[in-house]
C-alpha cells in the first residue's frame, strides 16, 4: 500500500493567500520526510475552497522543493481547459521533476466553477473524453492532429517538451458511479475513487474496476487510489472527541451548497450526465458524526485505522490518498504532529 498526501488549499478566514500556499509547501516537504509516496493537489477556482486555480504552477514550484516524492494533481479539472495546454504543461512538470508527474484527471463537478467559465455542465464528460483524447494523442504520437466537437488543434503538432516518463505519466480517472468506472476500466485507466463516498460505495468501485479491466484485457496491475479523511489518535476516545471537535469548529455549509452541488442554473436541478450525484454535496453537510465515523472516514486509534486501511488494500486500492484536514482550521505544528504521528504508527504495518 502506498500512501499520499492530499493538498486542497482551503484559505481560512484571516490567512492570506500566501499563508496557505507557504502552510501546504511545508507539508509536502515533511510528507517526503516522513516517506509518503506521494501528493496530490487540487484544483479550484472563484472561492477560498481552494486557491490553486494552475496546478501545474504549483507542482513546478513543489518539485523545486523536493526531490523524490511523487508530485500528483487530485485533479484537474479537464473541461475548463484547452487540452493542449494541460499535455504541455503537464510533460514540462515531468521533465523539471525527473519524471514525478502523476496525473489525476476529471470532468467537475462544482456548477458555480462551470458558470464562471462560461461553460455548459452537462457537456462535462464529453468534453473531459475528447479532452484525454487529444491529451494522449499529444503524448504518444510524433505529430498529432485532432478535429472534434470542443477541440482542434489544426495543423498537425508535436508535443514540446515531450514527457520524461515513458510512455507517459501515470493517468488517474476520478470516477465511483458504476458507469463511469466501467467506461474507464474497459479502458485499462484506474481510478481515483471520491472521498464523498462511503467505504460500500469505493470497495464497490474497486471491485467493479478490476473485473471490467480484466474482461477487456488488462491483464497488467493498476494501480488504484482512494481518497479519504484520515485521522489517528493515540485512543479511539481521542479520535472520536477530536472528530466531535473539529465538526463543531466549521461550517461544512461553506463547501457543501449549492455553489458545489452540480446544479444546472437553467432548471435548478441536477445537471445532465449527473444524476448519480443526485442531492449529494446538498445533503453533504448534515451527515451524522456516527456516519462519518463508521462509513465516511479512516479514522481511530492506530490497530482501527490499520484495520480500515487494509479493507482498502485487500479490495485492491493500491495508493492512500489521505486527507488529513483540509477544512480543518489546524496550526501548522499541530497538522505536522498528526502526519508524524501517522507515519510512525500506521504506515510501517504497509511496509514490504
Amino acid at each position: 500500500m502506498k500512501f499520499s498526501t492530499f493538498h486542497l488549499f482551503h484559505r481560512f478566514d484571516g490567512q492570506s493567500f500566501k499563508d496557505v500556499y507557504d502552510y501546504h509547501l511545508e507539508l509536502i516537504e515533511l510528507a517526503e520526510e516522513l516517506g509518503f509516496d506521494g501528493v496530490r493537489l487540487a484544483e479550484h477556482h472563484f472561492r477560498d475552497y481552494g486557491v490553486v486555480p494552475n496546478l501545474f504552477t504549483m507542482l513546478a514550484h513543489a518539485a523545486a522543493r523536493t526531490s523524490r516524492i511523487r508530485l500528483g494533481t487530485g485533479i484537474v479539472v479537464l473541461p475548463l481547459h484547452n487540452p493542449v495546454h494541460v499535455a504541455e504543461e503537464a510533460a514540462q512538470v515531468d521533465v523539471l521533476s525527473g519524471g514525478r508527474l502523476e496525473l489525476g484527471i476529471g470532468r467537475g463537478y462544482q456548477s458555480f466553477e462551470f458558470e464562471g467559465f462560461g461553460i455548459d455542465l452537462a457537456e462535462a464528460r464529453d468534453r473531459f473524453n475528447e479532452a484525454l483524447e487529444v491529451i494522449v494523442g499529444l503524448w504518444t504520437q510524433e505529430v498529432y492532429q485532432h478535429e472534434g466537437k470542443f477541440y482542434r488543434t489544426g495543423a498537425e503538432v508535436s508535443l514540446v517538451p515531450r514527457p520524461l516518463q515513458s510512455p507517459h505519466p501515470p493517468l488517474h480517472v476520478a470516477a465511483v458511479s458504476p458507469e463511469t468506472v466501467t467506461m474507464y476500466a474497459e479502458r485499462g485507466l484506474p481510478i481515483l475513487a471520491d472521498p464523498a463516498a462511503p467505504f460500500r460505495k469505493v470497495v464497490q468501485a474497486a471491485e467493479t474496476w478490476r473485473e471490467t479491466a480484466a474482461r477487456a484485457g488488462h491483464a497488467a496491475p493498476a494501480d488504484l487510489v482512494v481518497a479519504r479523511s484520515v485521522y489517528v489518535a493515540p485512543t479511539l476516545e481521542q479520535a472520536r472527541a477530536d472528530q466531535e471537535r473539529f465538526e463543531a469548529s466549521f461550517d461544512r455549509s461553506r463547501i457543501f451548497n449549492e455553489r458545489s452541488a452540480p446544479i444546472d442554473p437553467r432548471t435548478g436541478r441536477t445537471a445532465q450526465g449527473f444524476e448519480y450525484y443526485q442531492d449529494r454535496y446538498l445533503k453533504g453537510g448534515t451527515l451524522s458524526a456516527d456516519f462519518r465515523w463508521e462509513q465516511l472516514e479512516v479514522i481511530g486509534d492506530p490497530a482501527r485505522v490499520i484495520e480500515q486501511i487494509s479493507l482498502l488494500r485487500d479490495a485492491g486500492f493500491g495508493n492512500l490518498l489521505c486527507d488529513f484536514g483540509s477544512t480543518r482550521p489546524m496550526p501548522l505544528e499541530d497538522m505536522k504532529r498528526v502526519m508524524r504521528f501517522f507515519a510512525t504508527e500506521v504506515m510501517p504495518a504497509f511496509g514490504d
